[in-house]
């Protein structure tokens, strides 16, 4: 930001770029940013755009956000995409889905959502497997949670 004379120069590279959310501050709305982006206080909307996204322990993000990298401290509660990776540091909390080729969760750490990974990055919700209950009343033969026939304790197909 200063050159060795003392006087300040700017960069124009979005690299070299920084941007802070202070404790005391908070913001509200779509936050672009084309470099780094600290968050001490708190956001309530997206974060789009960034390189680096990094949430501090009294940071709090209300709204998706967008990054190369994220690195969580403090509590998000909506979706986080990165394209490299996605860090839960001990004690954060996030609440949402997470798409990423790389995630870290630390112990401690509270995570409560959908997670999607690698090549494949649509999350699908499974269906639920038909209950036991449903099977017998419907005439089907008894069958082990893998779709087999039990054997009975006398060595029988039940």
């Amino acid at each position: 930001m200063f050159n060795g004379n003392g006087k300040g120069s700017r960069s124009s590279g979005a690299a070299d770029s920084f941007t802070v959310i202070g404790g005391e501050a908070r913001f509200h709305g779509v936050l672009s940013v084309k470099g780094a982006v600290r968050v001490e206080g708190a956001v309530e909307g997206d974060i789009t755009d960034a390189t680096t996204v990094e949430i501090g322990k009294a940071g709090r993000v209300k709204g998706n956000i967008a990054a190369e990298a994220l690195s969580i401290a403090g509590e998000v509660v909506g979706d986080v995409t990165a394209s490299r990776s996605v860090e839960l540091l001990k004690e954060s909390r996030v609440q949402g889905k997470i798409k990423a080729p790389r995630l870290r969760i630390d112990e401690g750490a509270v995570f409560n959502g959908q997670c999607s990974m690698g090549a494949e990055t649509e999350l699908v919700d499974e269906p639920a497997l038909p209950s036991r209950k449903h099977d017998a009343l419907a005439g089907h033969p008894k069958e082990s949670p893998l779709g087999h026939p039990k054997e009975s304790p006398l060595g029988r197909k039940s």
